[in-house]
């Protein structure tokens, strides 16, 4: 899917690890949300409540999922999935588009 439709945008944004990440909330009228966003060069670490989506629109994330001791890199059209009330690790090496869905368990 290239765009959204029937969708509303927070427009405050969210921002982490002194800038270097960012997104924007989208709220679809099922009760759903998306958020759109960047990751410039670094390591990252984030925790989640609910499980999540996250597609690569471009760049590459390196990727540490819970539980693994194996690093796995995703590239532009791929997905990963993370589990609910976990954290994961990211290596970016150059900057990253993504969209990460939220999914209620």
């Amino acid at each position: 899917m290239d765009k959204f439709e029937n969708a509303a945008i927070i427009k405050k944004a969210n921002i982490y690890f002194d800038g270097k990440v960012t997104s924007r909330t989208i709220l679809f009228p099922d009760g759903t949300k998306k958020t759109l966003g960047i990751m410039l060069p670094g390591e990252y670490e984030f925790g989640t409540a609910d499980k999540e989506i996250m597609e690569i629109l471009g760049g590459v994330l390196k990727v540490l999922l819970p539980g693994c001791t194996q690093w796995e890199a995703f590239t532009e059209g791929q997905a990963f999935e993370v589990k609910a009330n976990s954290k994961f690790k990211l290596i970016v090496d150059s900057t990253a588009d993504y969209c990460c869905s939220y999914v209620k368990e």
